[in-house]
């Protein structure tokens, strides 16, 4: 194989590109119950063994994230993306039932396959989705378009999983399972107009053994260094995410406010979105996602310093930095396009094998974060319910501090590897 392949030149209407993001919308909205209602519906709702649902929800991600480059690998070989993306649809609605709805008696074994089902299903579709996308456009401006319009979608799944589970019933269970049997048709809507209505991009298989096309995407120094950033944030996003809820109980004192907070923080991420594509389109994508990493750092500082009660304050941090998380959800990605059109243009596109790399990552730096976090909040002496001052300290220099060094470390290296980082465009 050449290692080089074509893109498609013809920019995508508006109405190509909303068909190619809708498909954003159902696979965020089916991803959110996964992290977020399973361990406590297993374990709550069905009585398991707390620590036995953790066993597996761990084992299940492990497996999940080490077989995501493989799949980037089968996505270049065999068949084309759409056929990829359809093919794994229905095991995701299957499995997103029978993981939320579980009969009576499900057990520990019922956890595992369907977890394994709605993750693998997920995954597939997911990775085969942007590499579809990665392959629309030539041109850089485009790129971030269309990863910018996927991930406005994706904003919009989420914040509906979060707020229909207690719309749809008073229990939580039952919520839940209502919310499965919407999916189904949630998903024929919105993967239909993307399989019928999206743009596509004509391409040949890469015929390359398993471990050459893995290898080959970590050889090139440009996507290397480009996923090193990106887990670097990645890890540094992250770790609020796992904090967030005993910050807002125990510092701010505002546990009721947590749904508002994580609504605006969502909320400001898609509204965030057309800013940063046209701050991009002025000033070139690293230098638009360094700009969003230092008002990341500057707001994640100001939380530091909040004290009980101060939750204005903090509807501010949280729209500030949602707007910050635009630009992560939509920068890099399209980052990552502009480097497989600077790669080649010979008709084999490897864009599988580097979101599947892409893809783990994102799932490692979820892990990371709350093998890190968690720990250390224990080490320092922060437990749940805290009022100590040393404890509320450690908890907030946990949720606040250390994503600023982290995210110091991301932008030292993304200003250090310009070179590597910029496309053609953006460095004249």
């Amino acid at each position: 194989m050449s290692g080089r392949f074509a893109l498609a030149l013809d920019t995508p209407t508006r109405g190509g590109l909303l068909a190619y993001g809708a498909l954003g919308l159902p696979l965020a909205f089916a991803a959110l119950p996964i992290y977020v209602h399973v361990p406590k519906l297993y374990a709550d709702g069905l009585g398991l063994p707390l620590a036995a649902v953790g066993v597996v929800l761990l084992a299940v991600r492990v497996v999940d994230a080490l077989t995501d480059p493989l799949l980037g690998w089968a996505s270049d070989r065999w068949a084309s993306r759409p056929q990829w993306v359809l093919a794994a649809l229905p095991a995701l609605a299957l499995g997103l039932i029978a993981l939320l709805a579980p009969p009576a008696g499900a057990g520990l074994v019922w956890l595992a396959l369907a977890l394994v089902a709605v993750t693998l299903a997920w995954s597939a579709a997911s990775i085969a989705y942007h590499a579809w996308g990665a392959e629309l456009q030539a041109g850089t401006h485009e790129r971030t378009r269309v990863t910018a319009v996927r991930e406005g979608f994706a904003l919009a799944g989420v914040m509906l999983a979060a707020a229909l589970p207690s719309m749809l019933a008073a229990d939580e269970v039952a919520g839940l399972a209502r919310l499965a049997w919407l999916f189904p048709l949630l998903l024929a809507l919105f993967a239909g107009w993307t399989l019928l209505r999206a743009p596509r991009t004509p391409r040949q298989p890469v015929r390359q053994a398993l471990f050459a096309g893995l290898v080959a995407a970590l050889a090139h120094r440009p996507f290397r260094r480009l996923l090193t950033v990106f887990a670097a944030n990645g890890i540094a996003a992250a770790i609020p995410s796992v904090c967030v809820l005993f910050f807002v109980a125990d510092v701010l004192q505002a546990p009721s406010y947590a749904g508002l907070f994580l609504m605006l923080y969502f909320a400001a991420g898609a509204a965030s979105l057309p800013a940063w594509v046209a701050l991009a389109a002025r000033v070139g994508k690293r230098r638009a996602w360094g700009v969003a990493m230092a008002l990341a750092m500057a707001v994640f500082v100001w939380a530091w310093t909040l004290a009980g009660g101060q939750t204005v304050a903090f509807a501010l941090i949280c729209l500030l930095s949602g707007a910050a998380l635009g630009a992560d959800l939509a920068l890099p990605p399209a980052m990552l396009a502009d480097q497989l059109a600077r790669y080649g243009g010979g008709g084999a596109s490897p864009a599988g094998a580097w979101f599947g790399w892409w893809n783990l990552v994102t799932k490692a730096n979820l892990a990371l974060a709350a093998g890190l976090a968690l720990p250390l909040l224990g080490w320092l002496g922060y437990q749940p319910g805290a009022r100590e001052a040393a404890a509320l300290d450690a908890l907030a220099a946990v949720y606040a501090l250390l994503p600023v060094l982290l995210k110091g470390g991301a932008l030292a290296l993304l200003l250090a590897w310009r070179g590597d980082l910029e496309s053609e465009g953006e460095m004249q």
